[in-house]
């Protein structure tokens, strides 16, 4: 039996969500090395040393494969920008707006798959993903409500609000990622950026 193989058949005795843990893993260390354009199922079948058809079975393929990415990188997003350790209403929508940066820039090809359209085919994000990205903007809509209830901003609709602060947080950041920022100091520049969100969001 080859090496594939055997490996194959031992993760046949594993249970389910342990073998797809170890896909996951593998096809995270698959995108950080490779970039979106080496995600394929032969690529993370190799590094989780298995055979491919294993991807298949367990994630449904490449789709699948993005999918289940997809989910993780929402998450720990979404984990990020909730702040929730912040008893302070002011002070947990900047964090949340300062760690969506650090996401981004810690996580940048996890970012590419979520907001750029990196995967190199045609990919329509699954109803599970979706509504883990949208859980993602819930925080951020939340921490916004919060604001408004505490009378920091303005806000009488904070779907809206929330959707013109990512607006503008996205734009700077996918700049940066770019490396397209003309200012000396990318972070300060970024810092006074939210600074003004939040002003203009003041109440009246």
């Amino acid at each position: 039996m080859s090496e594939a193989g055997a490996a194959s058949a031992r993760r046949s005795r594993t249970p389910s969500a342990e073998v797809e843990r170890e896909l996951l893993a593998a096809a995270e260390a698959v995108l950080v090395r490779d970039g979106p354009g080496g995600l394929t199922v032969r690529a993370v079948a190799a590094q989780a040393g298995i055979a491919p058809m294993s991807v298949y079975n367990r994630l449904g393929g490449k789709d699948g494969l993005v999918d289940a990415l997809l989910i993780k990188g929402f998450d720990r997003l979404t984990a990020a920008i909730a702040a929730d350790g912040e008893p302070d209403a002011a002070a947990r929508l900047l964090v949340c707006g300062l760690r969506y940066r650090e996401f981004a820039l810690a996580n940048p090809h996890f970012y590419a798959i979520m907001f750029e359209g990196a995967i190199p085919h045609d990919h329509h994000i699954g109803p599970e993903a979706e509504g883990h990205a949208r859980a993602a903007f819930g925080a951020l809509v939340r921490n916004v409500e919060l604001a408004a209830a505490a009378g920091v901003i303005s806000a009488a609709d904070p779907s809206e609000a929330a959707m013109q602060i990512w607006s503008s947080v996205h734009g700077a950041v996918a700049l940066e990622l770019k490396g397209l920022v003309l200012t000396p100091d990318p972070e300060a520049t970024y810092r006074a950026l939210l600074q003004t969100l939040v002003r203009g969001f003041a109440p009246r």
